[in-house]
């Protein structure tokens, strides 16, 4: 028995394949571009240098097959497929540019078009086409030089057929990046090719539609991660750089959409240019932030308030950026975590306090654990998340976030020494009676941050529930632990007999850790997980546990730097190479 998500993924799966068979037999009629967008695209040249090795890392699994292309490897799931088959590995390989990396580029394209152009494969779906259309187009040049007669025939009857089939299926597209991605495609490819223009138009407008619905107020999006938020962006800036490219028009509600996401991106930046990572997103690809913020010309500052939910404390060298909102719903929380009022913190090019990040491309229970509130730097009850995971779709496997906060009060204002944050959520409050709420002061020269986390049982009912809680825990108390994780690159030791622990920066500087005393501190092994890496990377996470007997417990702690730590670091150190594990 089928429910409904199922009916519909497979149904979705089947007008693929109907749409990609009726577009590959249309009769051939582009024979050349009416114009070439320029290329936008940022790829890799590290990366690119290990595609033409035979490393194919893509979707966290590395395949070693130097000698076969990539269709000659078996990919091990969908999202390896998916990376494969949108192209964005073109990318890298034009950064290289060498004659290598372009024979590896004409061999994989040409092979791709025989092995799946006639409407075969997982490839043929909107956001996928959309994602491969954009590079096709980008790097035509590069693929296309040297080429015999019938070569080009061949990537111009495909790129002419995928186009088609575009048309007609975008709307198949999920509502948010990947609607954003077909369309971008389409619009692509109506003003870059022949006798395809009269595609273009509705493409635009429809991408209009999606600006105004997807695109809230602050500048957010529904899935609240900023990787993604930053991806719409790209697609923003390069569709209407296509148009101006073209001499069209860019419609308003696309504009506007842009104005408003570039603020938010700035908020959700970090002191070393990468972003904040929460809610399944990354810190992005190095230098693709600042680099889309500066393509899209937009002036703005930094928002007033919340951004997409997120707060952000900045003076000195020091950014802070704490998730200040109730977690996504629905549809939007197939990737979201549980990490309500959880901060991330960087000093100058140094991520200091992280999230652990999404586990997804290390397996399921990996992406499991970094969706629970103990992965996040926050405060966990009782081994206890936040929110809860729902059973997965039968249709995608997705596991909705539900259960979790919904009131998360939010006050930012500035003090005589710096900016305080103050914020509280009711996610615990269901199941133990306890609000948190946490306090988050920063000083003005950046070089001190206090903070506060309290449980409070509110409400007459809370305290029945809190009191409830405690019974059945026979009056022991309930167990909290708040957690600080460390960057992987962060060298941390517990330091004055254990009351405090000193951490050291590959730029030179010194941060300390301390707390009231009454808690007890503990350094313990963590993890650190990237997309770009074949395996968790080993951290250190700082843990203040207690316990609440009361119907008001307090914990205070500070980081700060050490006093002999300089105003000014010249940090020269340089990061790690790509695929080091490799």
């Amino acid at each position: 028995m089928f429910n409904i998500s199922t009916l519909r993924a497979r149904q979705a799966r089947l007008l693929n394949a109907v749409h990609a068979a009726i577009a590959t037999r249309t009769k051939a009629t582009v024979k050349g571009f009416v114009s070439s967008p320029e290329p936008r695209t940022i790829g890799s040249f590290a990366r690119g240098r290990q595609l033409v090795a035979g490393n194919y890392l893509f979707a966290g699994t590395l395949i070693n097959a130097p000698g076969h292309t990539l269709w000659e490897v078996s990919a091990p799931d969908a999202n390896y497929a998916a990376d494969l088959h949108g192209f964005a590995w073109l990318d890298d390989l034009a950064a290289v540019g060498d004659a290598p990396a372009r024979d590896a580029a004409q061999k994989w394209l040409w092979s791709w078009i025989d092995t799946y152009g006639k409407g075969r494969g997982p490839g043929w779906s909107p956001d996928l086409t959309g994602r491969r259309l954009i590079r096709w187009i980008n790097h035509a040049i590069f693929v296309l030089r040297g080429q015999e007669s019938d070569q080009s025939k061949a990537f111009y009857r495909s790129l002419e057929q995928q186009t088609q089939f575009l048309s007609r299926r975008w709307r198949g597209a999920a509502p948010g990046l990947p609607r954003f991605e077909a369309l971008t495609g389409l619009i692509y490819a109506g003003l870059s090719l022949e006798g395809q223009e009269a595609l273009a138009d509705p493409a635009i407008k429809a991408l209009a539609r999606e600006c105004t619905s997807q695109i809230d107020a602050q500048g957010g999006l529904p899935t609240r991660n900023p990787e993604e938020l930053l991806a719409v962006f790209t697609l923003l800036t390069w569709a209407a750089g296509a148009l101006s490219d073209a001499g069209r028009s860019c419609p308003k509600e696309h504009l506007a959409a842009i104005e408003r996401i570039a603020p938010t991106l700035r908020s959700l930046r970090h002191t070393d240019g990468g972003l904040a990572r929460f809610h399944g997103g990354g810190r992005g690809a190095e230098g693709w932030l600042d680099h889309a913020l500066a393509a899209s010309r937009v002036k703005g500052g930094q928002p007033d308030g919340l951004a997409m939910g997120y707060a952000r404390l900045s003076a000195g060298r020091s950014s802070i950026v704490i998730d200040a909102a109730a977690p996504p719903t629905t549809t939007a929380s197939a990737n979201a975590h549980a990490s309500t009022l959880a901060f991330e913190l960087t000093s100058g090019r140094r991520p200091l306090i992280v999230n652990c990040g999404s586990g997804a491309s290390f397996g399921l229970d990996w992406r499991r654990a970094g969706r629970a509130t103990p992965s996040h730097s926050t405060l966990s009850l009782g081994g206890y998340s936040s929110a809860r995971l729902a059973d997965p779709d039968p249709a995608t496997g997705n596991e909705a976030l539900i259960s979790g906060p919904t009131h998360v009060p939010v006050e930012i204002s500035a003090v005589n020494d710096g900016t305080k944050f103050q914020g509280g959520h009711d996610g615990y409050v269901p199941t133990h009676g306890l609000t948190h709420a946490r306090t988050l002061e920063l000083t003005l020269d950046g070089r001190g941050l206090a903070g506060e986390d309290m449980l409070l049982a509110m409400e007459e009912s809370d305290k029945r529930r809190f009191d409830a809680a405690l019974d059945a825990g026979k009056l022991k108390g309930l167990r909290f632990d708040i957690r600080f994780h460390l960057h992987p690159d962060v060298d941390a030791t517990l330091d004055l007999g254990g009351a405090a622990v000193s951490m050291a920066l590959k730029s030179g500087e010194i941060w300390v850790f301390r707390h009231d005393g009454i808690h007890n501190l503990t350094l313990e092994p963590g993890a650190y997980l990237e997309t770009t890496r074949l395996k968790p990377r080993a951290a250190q996470q700082i843990v203040l546990s207690g316990t609440a007997f009361t119907y008001a417990t307090r914990v205070r702690w500070s980081l700060s730097k050490a006093q002999e730590t300089a105003i000014g670091v010249r940090d020269l150190s340089m990061d790690e190479p790509y695929l080091e594990e490799t």
